[in-house]
């Protein structure tokens, strides 16, 4: 099946702007597909596994960021999760950071193609401009006690952060323990969900101020 028939099949029925994330995502995918014939984006090429752990995975935690004015995706390699998140919300402001330059280039055109209007993209570290965000997002950039470390200033202002993880988050979050009490702040899960065709577990941490 193609990437459009695929993600229908797989995307939740409540998605908000689901159709456009339908149509834009799978031409989203395409770009991925024909760029990486000439460098490697991602090791993920099949439609359904690109579907369901790039798009699916991306969007399951929609209601997280509901409402939220601006979310910094930091290092979002091909575009994930910020891209299909902009899609389903296009009221909120995503800022986009890879700070390899290939992939940044790859994601900005991707966000020019596709005309996403509420999306801009920038090779600057996500750490230093973490604070002009509500929202920090990740999947998989770094473990908790990294995380913690590099966005303490923006979390001490009041941005949370929103980490994808792995079905072993709680260890993580042990591991993290000294680390957040000595930042005076608190991680915790907040969405745990399975991938169709048992392509994995997924747990949401968040990270805010005690």
């Amino acid at each position: 099946m193609t990437f459009v028939d695929e993600l229908h099949e797989v995307l939740p029925a409540d998605l908000p702007e689901r159709d456009v994330v339908i149509a834009k995502a799978a031409a989203h995918l395409e770009l991925i597909e024909a760029a990486n014939q000439q460098f490697n984006l991602t090791r993920i090429t099949g439609a359904r596994e690109a579907a369901i752990k790039h798009v699916l995975d991306s969007v399951i935690p929609w209601r997280l960021f509901a409402g939220a004015r601006c979310v910094l995706d930091a290092g979002t390699g091909a575009g994930f999760p910020g891209i299909p998140l902009a899609l389903a919300l296009p009221g909120t402001r995503f800022t986009l950071s890879e700070s390899i330059q290939k992939k940044a280039r790859f994601v900005e055109g991707a966000v020019e193609q596709l005309a996403i209007e509420n999306v801009e993209v920038t090779s600057r570290r996500a750490e230093e401009i973490a604070g002009d965000a509500e929202i920090v997002t990740a999947r998989a950039v770094a473990p908790l006690t990294r995380a913690i470390t590099l966005f303490a200033p923006a979390l001490r202002t009041g941005v949370r952060l929103l980490m994808y993880k792995g079905p072993d988050a709680e260890q993580e979050i042990a591991e993290a323990a000294a680390e957040a009490k000595r930042r005076r702040v608190r991680a915790h899960v907040v969405l745990r969900y399975d991938l169709p065709d048992a392509m994995g577990t997924r747990t949401v941490v968040e990270i805010s101020r005690s």
